[in-house]
This record gives C-alpha cells, sequence and structure tokens, in this order.
C-alpha cells in the first residue's frame, strides 16, 4: 500500500465521519505496520509527542480561559463597549468584534470566544434588528481572532513543531491580530450601514463608562499580565499559562466572587475535556508526521513542492491557497502537524523566515474556522441561533475576503509581523 493511499484512508475516514483524532491515529497505525516501523513504537511515540514542556501551556490557558468565562468577564467587556459605542451604525456588531478580539486574547479558542460571546451578544444584536445570521457571521468571523491574538494555543503547536520561541511568536502576533480586527470592524460597519443596524438605544454617560470600565478592568489586564511578562522575560510561555490560571482564580474568588465549588467542578471538567480533545488530535498527529516522514514522504513531498516555482512568492501564494482549502475541511491543529513536517524544508530551501511565516501560517488557518463545509466556529453560532450553517457562511463571505485581504497583506509586508518581536529583543 502506498504512501499516498494511505494520506487519501486518512480523508476517506473524515468523510465517513469519524472524529480527526481516531482518523489520524488508524491512519498512523496502518502506516507503521505497513512499512514495517515496529508497531510497538506507536505508544512510545503517543506519549513522547504530548510529554513536551511547551505543550504544558495548552491545558493551562485553556483552563484559566474558562475560569475567566465562569466569572463573568466577557460580559462585562461586552457591556463595557456597549456604553462607549451606544447608538452608533452597527455599534453591537463592533462590540462583537471588539469584544472577541479582547476575549479571544484570553481564550486562545475559536469556538470558545464564539460561544462565550455569542450568549451574551446575540440576543441584543437580534433583538435591535441585525439578521440573526449576520450576528452569527459577526462573532465566527470576529473569534477568529482567538488564534492570532496571543496567547494563542496555535502558535503554541506551532512553535513546538519548528522550535521557534512561542514568544517570539506571541510578540509577532499583535499587530496582525489588530490589523485583522480592523477589517473586521470595518466590514461590519459598512454593512451595518448599508441595512441600518445600530447599536443600543443611547450611548453611556461617563459614569457608567468608567463603572463598566472599572468592572471590564480585570478582564483588560489579563493579557497585558501574561504578554508583560514574557515580553519582560519574567516567565516563559509555559510558565506564563499557569500565572494565568492562578490569576483567573484569584479574580473568580475575590474579585467577582462568582465561583463555587459546583461551578469549579464544571470548570475543571470543561478544561479537562477540551484539552483531553486537542491532545489525543496531538499524540497521533504527531505519529502520522513521524511515520511519514520515516518513510521518505516528508522529504519527497518538499522536493516536489520546491520544484513547482523558483520564486518563493509564488510558492507561499500557492501553500496559502492550500492552507485555506485544507481550513475548509480540517482543524488548524491537525493541519499543523500534517503540513509542517512537509513545509519546514520548503522553508529552509527558500530561506523563508519561519517566525515571519509561523504568523501566515496561523493567519490562513484562522480563516478555515469560519469557511464551510466544517468550519467549526460556523457550526458554534449557526447552534446558537437555531439557524443553519449555510445562512451563517453566506454572510460571512464579506469578513473571509477581508481576512484574505490582510493575509495578503501580511505576506507582503514581513515587518507588520517581525518589528514588535525585534523591537522586543526576541528575533
Amino acid at each position: 500500500m502506498d504512501i499516498l493511499l494511505l494520506t487519501a484512508l486518512f480523508f476517506f475516514l473524515m468523510i465517513i465521519g469519524l472524529p480527526i483524532g481516531t482518523a489520524l491515529g488508524i491512519s498512523a497505525v496502518i502506516t507503521i505496520w505497513q512499512f514495517d516501523l515496529g508497531i510497538s513504537i506507536v505508544g512510545i511515540n503517543f506519549s513522547s509527542g504530548i510529554a513536551s514542556f511547551p505543550l504544558l501551556a495548552v491545558p493551562f490557558f485553556i483552563l484559566a480561559g474558562v475560569l475567566l468565562d465562569k466569572a463573568g468577564l466577557a460580559a462585562s467587556i461586552a457591556r463595557f463597549f456597549e456604553l462607549l459605542l451606544g447608538k452608533a451604525t452597527g455599534g453591537l456588531a463592533m462590540v462583537s468584534v471588539f469584544t472577541c478580539m479582547f476575549w479571544g486574547a484570553l481564550s486562545g479558542s475559536g469556538p470558545a470566544t464564539t460561544a462565550a460571546v455569542g450568549l451574551i451578544l446575540l440576543t441584543p444584536m437580534i433583538r435591535h434588528g441585525y439578521d440573526k445570521n449576520f450576528a452569527g457571521a459577526v462573532i465566527a468571523n470576529s473569534s477568529d481572532l482567538s488564534i492570532i491574538i496571543p496567547p494563542s494555543i496555535a502558535f503554541i503547536i506551532y512553535g513546538n513543531i519548528t522550535s521557534v520561541s512561542v514568544s517570539a511568536l506571541f510578540v509577532a502576533g499583535i499587530v496582525p491580530g489588530i490589523l485583522t480586527g480592523i477589517g473586521t470592524a470595518l466590514v461590519a460597519f459598512l454593512i451595518s450601514k448599508k441595512r441600518g443596524y445600530h447599536g443600543i438605544n443611547q450611548r453611556g454617560n461617563v459614569k457608567e463608562i468608567l463603572h463598566a470600565l472599572k468592572n471590564a478592568f480585570w478582564a483588560f489586564i489579563s493579557p497585558v499580565i501574561i504578554l508583560g511578562g514574557i515580553y519582560t522575560g519574567i516567565f516563559t510561555p509555559t510558565e506564563a499559562a499557569v500565572v494565568s490560571v492562578f490569576y483567573s482564580l484569584f479574580v473568580a474568588l475575590f474579585i467577582y466572587r462568582s465561583l463555587t465549588w459546583q461551578i469549579l467542578l464544571d470548570v475543571l471538567v470543561d478544561a479537562s475535556v477540551t484539552s483531553s480533545v486537542i491532545m489525543f488530535i496531538v499524540a497521533f498527529a504527531g505519529i502520522f508526521s513521524w511515520a511519514t516522514s520515516v518513510t521518505g514522504f516528508v522529504d519527497q513531498a518538499a522536493e516536489f513542492i520546491v520544484r513547482i516555482s523558483p520564486n518563493a512568492i509564488i510558492m507561499i501564494i500557492l501553500i496559502n491557497l492550500l492552507l485555506l482549502i485544507l481550513g475548509m475541511f480540517i482543524d488548524a491543529i491537525s493541519i499543523s502537524y500534517l503540513v509542517m513536517p512537509i513545509l519546514l524544508p520548503v522553508l529552509h530551501a527558500f530561506k523563508i523566515d519561519p517566525l515571519w511565516y509561523g504568523v501566515i501560517f496561523i493567519t490562513a488557518l484562522a480563516i478555515g474556522q469560519a469557511t464551510p463545509p466544517v468550519g467549526v466556529n460556523l457550526f458554534t453560532a449557526a447552534n446558537l441561533i437555531n439557524g443553519s450553517v449555510d445562512g451563517v457562511a453566506k454572510q460571512a463571505i464579506p469578513f473571509v475576503i477581508m481576512d484574505i485581504l490582510i493575509l495578503i497583506i501580511l505576506t507582503l509586508f514581513p515587518a507588520l509581523c517581525l518589528f514588535l518581536p525585534r523591537l522586543a529583543g526576541l528575533y
């Protein structure tokens, strides 16, 4: 059986509805068995694939995000922006974008951000006359920012695969995340202006805005503490994840006083389930990548890609197109493990900066979270409005176009990704 047939088996297993982790596991085991690589290696690779210090950050950041969600910080962020924007054209739509930007910096997960912000803002948007599919599309696309704006689980995975500094990746993602957020807000404003969508009935007065800012203060400074500690070298990204958990516990227990023993138990269960799903995918994707590398498939695929064009820009454009297509069917973590082992030799061959391309890579994968047929953010938003994925996806098209334009800009101007890491001395 050829390695290409095994790859086809993987996609077939996904098409028939098997979870991505299971499809990867079956494909990996068959690859090892077919090429007689030693079936006993599966257990060793399974444990070693997730026994990585940088990967410890993943469950801790997830736990911190769930804790802050239960503490009600998403609602406090949304309330501040509501009062600030008031009756502005597209006010609630832009509130959704900015809330997702800040919440994404806390959760690091697109679906989690879609759910947390959607539960708070979808009902007010629909009540004020926004089309429900448009409302869902705004939040689904804004939640893409969760894997671009640091701290990002996707950046941790990329750094673990490529040995690129996660701290540098976090800092490099700040400007692209802000640009993408501004682009999303612009699209939301233009569509809202055309359709006559507005915000709440009136803008808050200074006293109300300051009170809302006070309530949201603990949410706003969380990324500052995490990124500031990394930026100044006080702690590593993994240590920052642990700090974020203790910070979240402090806020939930002593500031908002919203954490009971039952809620804490629910938090631990939710965080454990989410972390287990991610680590299951990481473990089997790592085994599959190792097997294809040992069999020579990775080298052959890299050589084939290098021969397509001698021009680095054309090569990057083609790879980005591939990522956009893959993002329609596969989650970002799985794509990272399936594609990056092949792309690394290509990056070296064309002397492409892996830090810069890491931002491009994750930005391209973020777009896939809001593109059908398997856009996880779209499914989450559609469930919240009791609507169809197709309905939300149609309204998401202008946002996806803007995201692609931002991706092109970041590709053409690497300095947008690199000047902050250089300024911080991380590059």
